[in-house]
């Protein structure tokens, strides 16, 4: 699933093709906003928070998450798509470029005024402007049983994380993805670290994966042949982790596994 990188970088590149332009395209091809015509009017501003995207005219707010396999592309008037016509879910156009989203999780077209409950359940935006480092701590303390690896990923507690950073912020802080939150040493410092790392990835492209991916190969730091294993949640009243578990990468000498 792309992370809050990705989404930041996609807001980036639509931020330069559509900012300030009048739209002359606008097809939305999910039947709920079939008829939705933004031809005319001037996007205002296009943003991120977490791994939610929204381009805004005067009057809406175009929400969008690319879920799983989601992508948001930009091309020159008359360019030859680069995916499959019948993938894409929106287009808005300008005089000089046709913005594309392919295969997105979520569409919506909502006000301007009711844009915030798209988000409003989200803890603090890793990359926003609101950055607030205390508030993520405090939230990922409320429930100091969870495995740390879990508790990044859920997005109520911090927005942007995705599979691929929780493997690379607790190998940097070498902290094994399944400790409980209630034992991580430094807290505060695992927040920074998650900042710091999406900040670099977002601004400094590529991130260059130092765990995640890299198993049966050698650790950077001492050399020990990285894992990978499954984490996931419990589901109540089951003896078996849920279908939502997804591996984690980890040194188990610079790790070490909780007992």
């Amino acid at each position: 699933m792309p992370e809050g990188d990705v989404v930041f970088l996609a807001a980036t590149r639509l931020r330069a093709a559509l900012d300030g332009a009048t739209l002359t395209r606008s097809d939305f091809r999910v039947p709920r906003y079939a008829t939705v015509d933004l031809r005319g009017q001037v996007v205002d501003s296009v943003g991120s928070y977490g791994k939610h995207l929204f381009i805004r005219t005067e009057t809406v707010s175009v929400h969008t998450h690319l879920k799983m396999e989601g992508t948001w592309r930009v091309f020159r008037c008359g360019q030859r798509w680069t995916k499959p016509r019948v993938a894409a879910r929106i287009v808005l156009g300008t005089a000089d470029a046709e913005a594309v989203g392919f295969d997105l999780g979520v569409v919506e077209v909502l006000r301007r005024s009711e844009e915030h409950r798209a988000v409003e359940h989200l803890g603090p935006d890793l990359l926003g402007p609101g950055w607030d480092p205390a508030e993520a701590v405090d939230r990922l303390s409320r429930d100091p049983v969870r495995p740390i690896g879990l508790a990044l990923l859920d997005q109520r507690n911090l927005a942007g994380i995705g599979n691929i950073y929780r493997s690379e912020i607790c190998y940097l802080r070498r902290v094994h993805p399944a400790l409980p939150v209630g034992e991580v040493d430094d807290l505060a410092a695992l927040v920074h670290e998650a900042h710091r790392v999406l900040h670099r990835a977002a601004h400094q492209p590529p991130w260059r994966p130092l765990a995640y991916g890299r198993a049966p190969r050698p650790c950077r730091r001492c050399g020990t042949s990285l894992r990978v294993e499954m984490l996931g949640e419990t589901v109540p009243g089951y003896d078996r982790v849920s279908r939502r578990e997804r591996g984690i990468y980890f040194c188990p000498k610079c790790q070490v596994p909780p007992v």
